[in-house]
Formats: C-alpha cells, structure tokens, sequence
C-alpha cells in the first residue's frame, strides 16, 4: 500500500502518480554506481597529483546531492515552467560561456590546452555543459511555436542559436561537445518532421567540421592518427592501459580498489572511469552499467511513444539522444572503438559540471514525459487537460 493516495491533489501527490519510477529507479541506482566508481578510481589519481587521497571524492559527494535535489526538483515542473526554466538557463549558461573565453587563463585555467572552465567559491565549472540541455527544450519550443503559428520565425532563430552555440564551444575548443550538440540537433529536426533533405544539411556539417578539426587542431590528428594506427608506439596511451584494465579484469573484476592499471590512467576518475569498472567489477559489473544505461534511453523513448505534443517529442528525444550518445561516445572510446575523446560517462564519472548538467537533463525528461494523474486513474479527463497535456502548459 502506498503512502500518497491518487486522490492526492497536492503538488507531491499528482508528481508521484504521473512521474515514471521506473526511470528514477534506474537513474538513482547509476548515481549509486558512479559513487562507487569514484571512491574506487579516485585516490590513484589524487596520489598522482599530490593531492589529498579523498580529495575528488569529497567534491563529488558535494555534487551529488545537489544532482539528486536538481533532478527530483526539476521533475516537478510544468511544461511550462520546463520552458521558462530553460530560457533562464540557456541565457545564463551563454553568458557564462563568453566569459570563459573572456577571461581566459585568468579565471578559468587551460586544461589540456582547453579554456573551458570558470573558478567560482573554489569550484571549477564548465559552463558549456548547461548550454547542452538548455538550448534542446529551447530549440522545441521554437519548433513548435513555429507549428501553431507559421510567422513566428523559428526555424532562423533556432538556426542562429546553434551556430552561435557551435562557434562558442569551437573557440574554446571543444570539438567533442560541439558534434555532441550538432548529433542531438539533428535528431530534433528528425523528430519535428523536417524534410529528409534539410535534416541531411547539419549531416554535411558534422562530417565536414570532423575533417576540418583534423586539418586544423593537432591534438584531433594525433588521436585519429593513434586510433587508425594501434599498437604504434602507443604502448603508454591511455587507451592501451584502459584496454589492459578490461583484459585483467576479465568476467568477474579484481574486486573494488584492487585495480592495477589505474595507476597509470591520469582521467580514470573521469574520462576512463569505465576501464576501472572492467577491471574491477570485470564484463558482468560493466554488464549492469551498460543495462542500467540503455534501461534509462529505452524506458524514455517508450514514454515519447505515447505523447501527441510536438513540444514534449522534440524537447525530450533531443535530451535522451543527447544522454545515450554521450554515454555511446565515452563507452565506445574506453574500449577503442572510436577515437579517444575527453567527455564523461553519464553520472559514473567524477565532474561536477557534467554530474549537474546530466542531472537537469534527465530532471526535464521527467517532467515533459509525465502521465496525466486523471487518465492513470481512470477518471477522463480533468478540466484544463486535452490531447496536447495540461492547456496551461502549452508551449
């Protein structure tokens, strides 16, 4: 028996009978297995950079119960409230990102030859990382405004905000994040029903600015060039240590913390955290991840299967196709399937920013895919809903 009755028209009530648990659960048990990853990976690389052994785990335990608070709090949303919150963020998220490459190495330090972070109150944050969820519920908007009304410009707004986006995080650069923000466009457009021809334009523009980023920056050469050429002279490439982690590992892991090739993995806590699972936690505890992360993507697109409203289609297959394909991209690099690329493994790798960003990511899809109460319970429709959600909430 549960404790909230679905009669229960308060606000805790009507969000516990329309939010997906399943989904929660699922993302609940992947903030669990990140922590466990972190204590696990962490202190290698703490003792590296001479450092306090506890030192990223304390942060990431300052982190994610901020994540857990952003992600239940965010759930709790309206649409249009998912709307306004966007518009806010992105606003924010933009400003703070011109002030990244502003300032420079002044506030935000270079890392690995990157300006991409800001120091605040003795935290680093990557603004571009708000920028992704924010400018995908924008975008949909804008598609469906545009849908009720066809003299609202919203196809050239949408365009310009992406290009804007895209030379923002090229500037800094961040090429990975930039194709990350182009894949997740281009589902949108997929999804809003755009003809095939112009969904085929950002296409050419994600394969052209690939050649070009190995043209231009030589750090994207030499990974290519490395991924194209294994065994090369790449015996101390993290890549090679991260494929022996998973050898060593084998089915059943070396046990939590009796990992040896972290030691020489200077991102295990982050970019390779998932070669610290195969070796530690061996093929089945990468199993459950892998599970866990495709449970979240395919339990999301089968609550799209049941919506009407173009808003909430566009808005969360753009955040789901955003989750799944970063996760895609670090998984697929740790093992050597694609070429190395410094991005996180959702809610598994140390980084605020990232933990943050996924966390509202993953809040809105929450709110846009929530049942109407009164239709679970059988009741029809209540006053002020249609086909399209709450009348309210309508974008």
């Amino acid at each position: 028996m549960t404790p909230i009755a679905r009669t229960d028209r308060s606000l805790i009530g009507q969000w516990f009978w329309t939010v997906d648990h399943w989904l929660i659960l699922a993302i609940i048990l992947l903030m669990a297995s990140g922590a466990i990853l972190t204590s696990a990976a962490s202190p290698a690389v703490a003792l590296r950079m001479e450092v306090d052994d506890f030192h990223f785990l304390r942060r990431h335990f300052v982190y994610l119960p901020v994540a857990l608070v952003l992600l239940i709090g965010l759930s709790l949303l309206t649409r249009r409230q998912v709307i306004v919150f966007s518009l806010g963020l992105l606003a924010l998220s933009f400003l703070l990102t011109v002030a990244v490459l502003l300032v420079g190495s002044g506030a935000g330090g270079q890392v690995k030859g990157a300006s991409r972070w800001l120091q605040i109150g003795g935290f680093s944050i990557q603004p571009s990382e708000l920028l992704k969820p924010s400018l995908v519920v924008v975008t949909a908007w804008l598609f469906a405004l545009r849908v009720r009304d066809p003299r609202v410009p919203g196809l050239f707004i949408v365009l310009g905000l992406v290009m804007v986006t895209c030379a923002l995080l090229i500037r800094q650069p961040d090429l990975g994040m930039t194709l990350l923000v182009l894949a997740a466009f281009i589902t949108q457009l997929f999804l809003a029903g755009m003809p095939l021809y112009f969904v085929m334009i950002p296409c050419g523009v994600l394969i052209g600015l690939l050649g070009a980023a190995y043209l231009i920056f030589d750090h994207v050469a030499n990974r290519i060039n490395r991924f194209l050429a294994p065994g090369a002279g790449n015996e101390h490439d993290q890549v090679w240590f991260s494929l022996k982690s998973f050898a060593n590992g084998g089915w059943f892991g070396t046990g939590p913390g009796d990992g040896r090739f972290k030691q020489h993995l200077p991102d295990a806590h982050s970019d390779f955290i998932f070669a610290v699972a195969g070796e530690e936690f061996g093929f089945l505890g990468c199993a459950v991840l892998i599970g866990l992360m495709g449970f979240v993507v395919l339990r999301g697109l089968t609550r799209l299967a049941r919506q009407d409203d173009l808003f909430v289609t566009v808005a969360a297959g753009g955040l789901i196709a955003q989750f799944g394909l970063q996760t895609l991209i670090n998984m697929g690099s740790t093992v050597a399937l694609i070429p190395t690329k410094g991005m996180t493994l959702p809610f598994i790798s140390y980084g605020g920013s990232s933990l943050i960003s996924v966390a509202i990511t993953m809040g809105l899809v929450l709110a846009l895919t929530r049942r109407s109460a009164w239709a679970e319970a059988g009741a029809g429709p209540h006053p002020g809903m249609t086909a399209m959600g709450p009348a309210e909430a309508r974008p």
